[in-house]
């Protein structure tokens, strides 16, 4: 009973159109004072309690560094050194892009970042070749999504904050599905651009790719810095955020000089907003997943599902349908920080590895940003190609159904995320 009263309390404030970070808090305070005897006090001691957690500091580090990245010239290189490599095969820019949005999300840890970053150099670039808009929009809305799974990812880290489990094998979780996603969305680039004959570019010498790796390679070290890090241990997720914040801001400013001194100050104030929009909804979820283990939803939904019957197969398929649709409504870190605490004990429940559960949200979370209504990249690329949400939509099909097989694999398929940190001793 409590929990369709809360349920039904946050449906209906998020019908109103008020902001999903608010919507939780109001339906938190609305129950807390309505239907419980919870003292307030311990209600603002979570408040700080629940955000006082050494990982939280690293989205803000990554969400810096993706900007300075993003304004810095980082992502125009590697979408040269992308081409130089693959250009000359059938969709070769449409390629580069899936290679470029790879490579960047390996640094940036943010799909809207990554759509923005490569989209806004790549599509003109595209049309200007001979390429329809509606296929470079494909191919950037979709790729951009790798920016969640390859680490280092904003979205993993709320998962771990929102579960307990260890960001930095969740990280290394995401390599081996984030490189096969990439593989399924270049063959889908490929074989329509093979079947309808689109443009390829003349392939480049070895000199040529030689200097585009060149001038890319202070953006590619980013990677070497933050993967490397973590794995040897040099330093934390968290450590390795706030390292990559100062390197993109060092490699913008001093080596590319495509931003300059006076342009920081407006880099570090998009920054502080985006940061604390995430953590105002960070907050009020801490709150909201606090009433829902006040009222032991978690356990009676998992003693609920066990008593039925449900198993690991069959609760995976039901789980994966709610992320989607919740995906239709919502943007990642709210479907996380709202369903992780609430799916998670169920599946710790059914033997389900917590670092595979991890990858299989954050893989629907994927999906959910590249589909109507409220998909995030949509929006983003809409911005970019002035084109409507509905054309979008048709645009972007023939990948998203090729991300909709890949995260059935994904789930069914356990080894795909946790061979890699099994095999460095993480796991």
């Amino acid at each position: 009973m409590n929990a369709a009263i809360i349920f039904i309390l946050l449906l209906v404030l998020m019908l109103t159109g008020m902001p999903i970070s608010i919507s939780l808090g109001l339906t938190v305070l609305a129950f807390l004072f309505g239907f419980t005897e919870v003292p307030l006090e311990s209600v603002a001691l979570k408040l700080f309690t629940g955000i006082e957690k050494f990982e939280i500091m690293a989205i803000p580090f990554f969400i810096l560094a993706g900007n300075f990245l993003t304004h810095g010239g980082v992502a125009r290189r590697m979408i040269n050194f992308a081409a130089s490599m693959v250009g000359h095969w059938y969709g070769g820019l449409g390629l580069a892009g899936v290679v470029a949005c790879a490579l960047f999300a390996a640094v940036s840890g943010s799909s809207p970042a990554t759509v923005v970053a490569i989209g806004s150099i790549l599509l003109p670039a595209m049309v200007k070749a001979g390429f329809p808009k509606s296929f470079g929009a494909g191919v950037i809305t979709t790729s951009g999504a790798l920016g969640i799974l390859i680490p280092p990812s904003i979205v993993m880290v709320m998962y771990s904050v929102a579960t307990n489990t260890s960001v930095g094998a969740l990280f290394m979780a995401g390599v081996v599905p984030g490189i096969a996603l990439a593989c399924v969305l270049g063959g889908v680039t490929w074989y329509r651009a093979h079947k309808y004959n689109y443009p390829r570019l003349p392939k480049a010498s070895w000199t040529e790719r030689l200097r585009t790796f060149k001038a890319s390679a202070w953006g590619l070290l980013l990677i070497v810095i933050v993967m490397g890090g973590i794995y040897s241990g040099m330093f934390t997720p968290t450590e390795a955020a706030a390292m990559s914040a100062v390197y993109a801001f060092f490699v913008a400013v001093f080596v590319y000089k495509d931003m300059g001194l006076k342009d920081v100050p407006k880099v570090l104030l998009n920054s502080a907003n985006m940061a604390a929009m995430l953590l105002y909804i960070i907050t009020n979820a801490v709150l909201f997943s606090f009433i829902m283990t006040n009222e032991n939803i978690p356990q009676a939904l998992a003693d609920w599902m066990l008593g039925n019957g449900l198993g690991m197969i069959s609760f995976l398929l039901a789980v994966n349908v709610m992320l989607l649709l919740a995906g239709n409504f919502m943007e990642p870190s709210s479907i996380v920080l709202i369903f992780a605490p609430i799916l998670f004990p169920v599946a710790m429940k059914l033997g389900i590895d917590p670092v595979h559960f991890g990858i299989i949200m954050v893989v629907n979370m994927e999906v959910g940003m590249c589909h109507p209504p409220v998909g995030l990249n949509l929006y983003v690329a809409s911005g970019i190609t002035k084109m409507g949400i509905t054309e979008l939509t048709v645009a972007v099909w023939p990948w998203l159904l090729a991300m909709l097989c890949f995260l059935m694999v994904v789930t069914y398929y356990p080894p795909l995320s946790t061979w890699f940190p099994r095999m460095l001793g993480m796991m």
